[in-house]
């Protein structure tokens, strides 16, 4: 069945937004009586029915029981770099949000080549991929931050790491994920944290991790950590 998204499914009677009904109504031409699944990114999902097929706001009603899934209580907190290429960067996002992730946020680094991101975008993108994979929580996305801010803004109960390129003692990434805590790891530019920002990291106690013997991509040591931490 089709997934769409809608931010309160506690009502008997659904109202889709103008986006999601007209994708229905005139991209997958759904008429009335066809059944779909609605998504609230919160948890909760539901069996709906079509009632009104209008390309503005169509509207449905719930048939059956509303399912809510317990969120975990820890999750993966990724904060990367945008890519040069945005496609990799908007790849990246696609995956972890189909394979699963708690958060994401996309940071500004001193050799950032990418220095401005359409927010409104990429979270239509994370949308998507929650639809697509039916995950029942839609990631949270952080607007760029600068790498000072977030460095000062970590969270001290999680198990925070910087994964980066420099010749120094490291540890593995999968040795050290615990899903009992929440995780944090940093992933840099293509052209990596300068040695500032790591020491910085290191200062506000990031432990140092590799992601294995090759040298990764961005978005693939992305890819590679949502992987890790789900499996």
């Amino acid at each position: 069945m089709h997934s769409f998204f809608c931010d309160d499914i506690k009502q008997s009677i659904i109202t889709l937004n103008e986006e999601e009904s007209t994708h229905a109504t005139r991209v997958l031409r759904l008429q009335s009586d066809d059944i779909v699944v609605l998504l609230d990114g919160k948890g909760s999902r539901a069996d709906a029915r079509i009632i009104e097929p209008h390309h503005k706001k169509c509207q449905l009603q719930i048939v059956g029981e509303i399912f809510h899934e317990p969120r975990i209580l820890h999750g993966l907190h990724i904060a990367m770099a945008p890519t040069k290429n945005i496609d990799r960067f908007e790849w990246f996002l696609e995956k972890a949000t189909e394979i699963g992730i708690k958060r994401i946020t996309p940071i500004l680094s001193a050799n950032s080549e990418r220095k401005v991101v359409n927010h409104e975008r990429l979270q239509k993108i994370l949308l998507s991929a929650m639809k697509q994979s039916q995950r029942l929580y839609l990631p949270q996305l952080d607007k760029l931050t600068p790498f000072n801010k977030l460095i000062d803004e970590l969270n001290a109960n999680s198990i925070n790491m910087i994964a980066h390129c420099e010749e120094s003692q490291k540890l593995l990434f999968a040795e050290k994920v615990e899903k009992t805590k929440d995780v944090t790891i940093l992933i840099g530019p293509e052209g990596d944290f300068n040695a500032t920002e790591i020491e910085q990291a290191l200062q506000k106690g990031c432990m140092p991790v590799s992601l294995g013997q090759a040298r990764l991509r961005t978005e693939t040591a992305g890819v590679y950590a949502v992987s890790v931490y789900n499996s």
